[in-house]
């Protein structure tokens, strides 16, 4: 299997490479120093679930620095350049609550890190329009994305190639063998094997895009994904958007999955997908969206070092809504409070409800204790973003879940939950 995605990965690059219809990124270069960028992110976290049957409740509360040192590259056929991205962070208050990837534990103790750091250096080599870049790198693709959602992100160590040779399209293709979670310190705190990754989207028009991607985690899991996008214009400033999504997992005996069902030790396949109908009118966004599960076993990512992010679907909150053979169906509303006198203020609620769970016994996954678990999700967030003047861009959000399952479904996955995350970030931008 991963000689043939070698194969496709190298056939895609050098389709990419044959015919340049855009500008040459690298001609345009002006400098080692003369492109470099340098940000510092300050940001503080707090994260608290209040959990329900006599489950000991979470709280964490942290401060940390990300910084972001990305150099420019040097000119010529072939430019080069270096990046660093790292974090520094120390824990608020005498909480030591590691449950919520917030703050790394102390394996000896078993208690949270009072101060920590974590971080590495990159190399980058641009031809044309590719970029080559080997070393600590924060991710972005559905298959292979790090975790932005807690206090400091989850780095991957490894190479990655993007091309954009072809005017609307990007190819991509790498491969990573470290993998650090949110709350860890070690370089490969998730002690990643191999991930290989590949893939590309496609911009047909102004509203019409595509994209696929593949991964293949070693002795874990092989995964792929496709999405479509297609935006409608309407009259007075409105435009409805259809989008269609879905991954295709199959597991390996020795990867780390839930919700299972059928003999331990044996490969699990997932096949989930979701459609989504978007209308925006003005400051007024309503979304609705429906997802199902099929196969032998919930949708399952994070713990088999293929991103704790990787997760590009519409009912995803506090609860995925990923279980075995999981059904489920969303209504969101976001409102831009800026057409009404407060620039930078948006609110976004969204009630999600799954149904048709299949719950197998932990302790023998052939016997099923029921089809027809469910969970419910109503979710709130305010984000205040500051538009101008010496604090412009520092951000604000709030969010809150009011999260509920069934009592056969309870113990198998999050539990009934009450959260709340508050996150303050203030961005630094040195040049």
């Amino acid at each position: 299997m991963l000689k043939a995605q070698q194969l496709t990965l190298a056939v895609l690059i050098q389709a990419a490479m044959i015919s340049s219809a855009v500008a040459s990124e690298q001609s345009e270069s002006k400098g080692f120093v003369e492109d470099a960028e340098a940000s510092v992110l300050f940001r503080t976290g707090y994260l608290t679930r209040d959990k329900k049957h006599g489950v000991p409740d979470t709280s964490s509360t942290a401060q940390t620095a990300i910084v972001d040192i990305d150099s420019g590259f040097t000119q010529g056929t072939i430019g080069f350049g270096v990046g660093f991205v790292g974090d520094a962070s120390f824990k608020l208050g005498s909480n030591n609550n590691t449950g919520n990837d917030m703050i790394p534990q102390k394996s000896t103790t078993g208690t949270a890190y009072d101060t920590w750091a974590r971080g590495g250096a990159s190399i980058k080599a641009r031809v044309s329009n590719t970029t080559i870049r080997y070393g600590t790198q924060v991710l972005d693709i559905p298959v292979l994305a790090s975790n932005t959602a807690r206090l400091v992100p989850e780095y991957f160590t490894g190479t990655l190639l993007t091309s954009h040779e072809i005017k609307n399209l990007e190819v991509i293709g790498g491969k990573f063998t470290k993998n650090t979670l949110s709350n860890q310190i070690s370089t490969d705190g998730n002690h990643l094997r191999s991930a290989w990754v590949w893939g590309a989207k496609y911009q047909f028009d102004d509203n019409l895009k595509a994209a696929y991607y593949g991964l293949d985690v070693k002795d874990k899991l092989d995964r792929h994904y496709i999405n479509a996008n297609y935006k409608i214009p309407l009259a007075e400033q409105s435009a409805l958007t259809l989008d269609f999504s879905g991954y295709r997992t199959t597991f390996e005996p020795g990867a780390d999955v839930y919700s299972a069902s059928g003999p331990a030790g044996e490969e699990k396949t997932n096949n989930i997908w979701a459609v989504s109908s978007t209308y925006n009118q003005g400051p007024h966004t309503v979304m609705l969206a429906y997802q199902q599960n099929t196969g032998d076993v919930g949708y399952d990512y994070g713990g088999n070092g293929d991103g704790k992010q990787s997760i590009y679907l519409p009912n995803s909150y506090l609860s995925d809504f990923i279980g075995n053979r999981e059904k489920s169906a969303q209504v969101q509303y976001n409102l831009d409070l800026g057409a009404f006198g407060v620039p930078g203020l948006n609110w976004t609620t969204a009630y999600v409800y799954g149904w048709n769970i299949h719950v197998a016994n932990s302790k023998n996954p052939n016997e099923l204790l029921t089809d027809n678990a469910t969970e419910r999700e109503f979710f709130n967030q305010l984000k205040y973003t500051v538009q101008s003047g010496f604090a412009k861009d520092v951000n604000l959000r709030v969010r809150n879940s009011y999260y509920r399952a069934s009592a056969d479904y309870n113990p198998a996955y999050i539990g009934d939950t009450n959260e709340w995350r508050i996150f303050l970030d203030i961005p630094v931008k040195f040049f």
